[in-house]
């Protein structure tokens, strides 16, 4: 290896690899037979599926097990700022060094041959989770389930499935049924599963797939329930009652993932005390999904007062949930929406936006930077969103300059959300802070 930095093998990986998805196990298999297996010597593992809410199930399923004392490797992605956020070993990021060494082994190792950025990402990931001690793994799909690269483990302690929506057609399939089929590629042979409750299509393969495999499945909604009774999270199963206090992730859509995570860990004979699960409810933490931006850079050009928050959401599922999220902050402390907005051209803006109609005071789009796939001009979006939705929109060259550009007068201070991509709010994260830990 010849790169010096991880920022520069990285760099040099996004040019010389191919970008984007090239779906098939087979690189992956071929690859890891040469670096001796590493997926075969994992700890116990979860193995998480879904549209929305995988990155928040999984963050919450680590702040569970950790709180109960417990060392978790864990692998997500994309990044929003920095590399070493998708692989964490043994409960800490990853550092440039172990980075750079693994995946500097698994490149040589598969010596030349076709594969992905991706696909040299989690075979790293499995090397330095299967080299260092822990008591559980979280892996999270990268895209669809049946063909993505880390569903080559053969048996996870139990296999999870979140919420399921419409996004990635392309590649996936343009019904819920149809992505749904891809999603239940990881239900392995005898081995439980866990949804969070789904749509009737949609629960209709699950329900196939996990007969197929002979896979208990355990559905949100039939077979345990998750609610926000009186102020406290409720979880009932055959395992009993859980009463809790609310997860530290705002929005109603974080009850339903928080209880897809607690369903998980009963399905995986990891049950603890009500006071362990509160103390990580309490601390769970997931970049970009809600945040709060209470200070930095960016937030000084927004208006006096303004409240600032940021979510990567970029699908109508995800829409329709952080539209539910702002409704109940309004009702509790009224003030004019803004939102400040970037999307792929992958993306449908105006299935994302449609949950918003009636609650935006103004609507600003920005550039975002896509990998492998360009951002929507924002000319070009701006008009879309005024065509589609009739509702006015301006362009603006930066996140910065759509800020300045909100009203400073009028009381309440209003209310910002910066959304549409992960991408997105990678740069505003890196720009304002704080950088995810």
């Amino acid at each position: 290896m010849t790169d010096a930095t991880l920022d520069a093998l990285v760099a040099r990986m996004a040019l010389t690899v191919p970008a984007g998805w090239v779906f098939g196990l087979e690189r992956m298999t071929r690859l890891l037979a040469r670096l001796g297996d590493p997926h075969r010597a994992l700890p116990p593992t979860i193995h998480v599926a879904g549209t929305n809410g995988k990155g928040s199930t999984t963050a919450t399923l680590r702040a569970l097990l950790e709180a109960a004392g417990r060392t978790v490797h864990v692998f997500t992605s994309p990044h929003l700022v920095r590399f070493n956020e998708r692989i964490r070993v043994a409960g800490r990021l990853a550092d440039d060094a172990m980075l750079i060494d693994a995946i500097g082994r698994a490149e040589t190792a598969n010596a030349g041959e076709p594969i992905t950025f991706f696909e040299l990402t989690t075979a790293a990931a499995f090397l330095l989770f299967a080299e260092h001690p822990a008591d559980a793994c979280l892996l999270e799909v990268g895209l669809g389930g049946r063909l993505d690269a880390t569903n080559v483990i053969p048996a996870p302690r139990v296999s999870v499935v979140t919420s399921i929506s419409l996004d990635h057609e392309k590649f996936l399939g343009s019904t819920l049924a149809a992505i749904a089929a891809e999603k239940a590629g990881i239900v392995k042979p005898d081995r439980p599963v866990v949804a969070a409750p789904q749509a009737d299509e949609v629960a209709d393969v699950l329900e196939r797939a996990a007969a197929r495999a002979r896979a208990p499945l355990f559905l949100g909604g039939r077979d345990w329930t998750t609610t926000l009774e009186d102020g406290r999270l409720v979880h009932r199963s055959e395992r009993g009652l859980l009463d809790l206090a609310p997860p530290r992730l705002l929005g109603p859509h974080q009850i339903v993932n928080t209880g897809t995570a607690l369903a998980a860990l009963e399905a995986a004979g990891w049950e603890f005390p009500e006071e362990t699960l509160a103390r990580g409810l309490a601390v769970v933490d997931w970049p970009a999904r809600m945040q709060r931006l209470a200070s930095g850079p960016l937030v000084a050009h927004a208006p006096a007062g303004a409240e600032l928050w940021l979510d990567g959401g970029h699908n109508p599922g995800a829409g329709a949930v952080i539209a539910a999220t702002l409704a109940a902050l309004d009702r509790r402390a009224p003030r004019p929406l803004h939102l400040v907005l970037g999307m792929l051209e992958t993306k449908d803006p105006l299935g994302f936006l449609a949950p918003f109609a009636g609650s935006i005071a103004t609507l600003s789009t920005v550039p975002v930077a896509g990998d492998g796939h360009p951002g929507r001009d924002p000319e070009a979006l701006a008009q879309m969103v005024a065509d589609g939705l009739r509702l006015p929109a301006k362009a603006h060259a930066t996140v910065a300059a759509a800020l300045e550009a909100i009203p400073k007068t009028g009381e309440p201070p209003p209310r910002i959300l910066i959304c549409g991509s992960l991408h997105l709010a990678g740069e505003v994260l890196r720009e304002n802070g704080p950088w995810p830990a």
